[in-house]
């Protein structure tokens, strides 16, 4: 039997190959803000901005499960610039060796790294560079090592093809990503330091701003990026540098696609550039927010809860059918915890509901959608408390949920001491009555 449930999960794994995939487009829009001045009156178009894309780049890779431990992977890539362009294929057979360690061969005498498992590993990659000028060998070898829970550091030498010794500190912990990296080689040398900072948000929020300053000039590059979408990502950065300019990048991430838009806006340190590149993303993604995704969003999520609602509308009717029951029975037993309760002026129910309560003016079009759950509650009182654990209401004695798949409340109206007190408490939060804090202040 456990052979043909890993035969059956194999099986499975076989038929679904990962695909992976990035499209990158260079725009060239300098002509915006650094337009030559034209001597000639005769030349069509000159009263237009020329842009154009310079460059495009489109990758995809698949990788199949062959058996357990082996995996083939078939890649190829398309890139062109200024009108040269040139492609790649590659086949590389994977295996997993063990526990702590794989290896992987490439068509094209391209052996691929061999790790260990951390605190330390390292990474091996030679390579062979077939051109004109002859064969040209390479070799990179990264060493890295578990500093702390969330640092490691890294250093790595390149030979052959532009040599250089990197060594660079990665901390990355749930609020931050921070990067400090030094650089000597050929032909760049440089320094480097970028910090992240992650929002605990629903919308996975990233601000980000980087500094690099070298042999070929300073690039400093801020940027952010959010959650529009189950699937999807959606990232913008600004980069300004001597002797680069100013560049936007802007980026999509939709499931396992990556498409990559860098836009160079002009060769020079212009202030009206900058000042284009960060308001106008900001301007554009607030308003496609607030007219095209958010309706949309709201839209799909309408829809998906009214097919959860068609689809649960027979057991909803069950569970009311036995909460009603349930509240029927409870009738002589809250009457007789009410008598108990008036007789040392205890905890008394005047009034509990709960589901959806609507009280934003915006939303008077939206119904409300809540039950009476006073006798079911006045049931759960026992000595002058009631005590709720932490977890749905729905499924307490004479509950049931009226509104599945949308946020409920509990509100509690009672009376404690013959004084009246209120609460309103989320669904999963625990609750305990009475409490001073929910007295209702009668001053006035």
């Amino acid at each position: 039997r456990e052979r043909e449930h890993k035969q059956g999960e194999w099986e499975r794994k076989k038929q679904t190959p990962i695909r992976r995939g990035t499209i990158s487009v260079g725009i060239d829009a300098t002509d915006l803000f650094d337009r030559y001045e034209e001597e000639y009156e005769d030349v069509s178009g000159s009263g237009f901005p020329q842009i154009e894309i310079n460059k495009m780049h489109i990758s995809q890779s698949i990788e199949a499960p062959l058996t357990t431990t082996d995996t083939a992977i078939l890649s190829g890539s398309l890139s062109t610039q200024n009108g040269n362009g040139g492609g790649s294929i590659n086949f590389a057979l994977r295996r997993v060796t063990s526990a702590k360690g794989w290896g992987e061969l490439r068509t094209g005498c391209h052996p691929g790294p061999l790790s260990v498992c951390p605190p330390s590993f390292v990474t091996t990659n030679c390579a062979l560079q077939f051109s004109s000028r002859g064969i040209r060998p390479g070799l990179t070898t990264v060493l890295a090592r578990n500093l702390d829970k969330n640092t490691v550091g890294y250093l790595q030498w390149r030979w052959g093809i532009q040599s250089a010794m990197n060594t660079s500190i990665v901390r990355d912990t749930k609020t931050s990503h921070f990067t400090v990296a030094l650089q000597l080689g050929i032909p760049h040398s440089f320094a480097l330091i970028s910090y992240q900072h992650k929002f605990q948000d629903d919308d996975q929020t990233r601000v980000k701003g980087s500094l690099k300053a070298g042999f070929f000039g300073t690039v400093v590059e801020y940027g952010a990026e959010r959650k529009i979408s189950r699937h999807s990502v959606l990232g913008a950065a600004v980069s300004v540098g001597v002797p680069q300019g100013v560049s936007l990048k802007v980026k999509l991430n939709r499931a396992s696609q990556t498409y990559f838009f860098p836009i160079h806006l002009t060769d020079q340190l212009l202030p009206s550039a900058v000042f284009y590149a960060t308001v106008g993303p900001l301007v554009v993604y607030f308003a496609l927010h607030r007219l095209v995704i958010k309706p949309y969003l709201r839209a799909q999520k309408e829809k998906e809860l009214e097919k959860q609602r068609e689809s649960t509308a027979t057991d909803i009717l069950q569970k009311k059918q036995e909460a009603e029951a349930a509240v029927r029975l409870m009738q002589e037993s809250v009457r007789r915890i009410i008598e108990a309760e008036e007789s040392r002026m205890g905890l008394i129910i005047v009034n509990a509901w709960y589901g959806k309560f609507v009280n934003d003016k915006s939303k008077k079009s939206e119904k409300v959608k809540v039950i009476d759950v006073t006798v079911p509650l006045q049931c759960l009182v026992k000595d002058s408390k009631l005590i709720l654990t932490e977890a749905s209401k729905a499924g307490l004695p004479g509950f049931y949920d009226p509104c599945v798949g949308e946020e409920k409340n509990l509100k509690v109206l009672y009376q404690f001491r013959g004084v009246l007190h209120q609460v309103m408490a989320l669904d999963n939060e625990a609750l305990r009555i009475p409490k001073q804090s929910h007295r209702i202040d009668t001053d006035g």
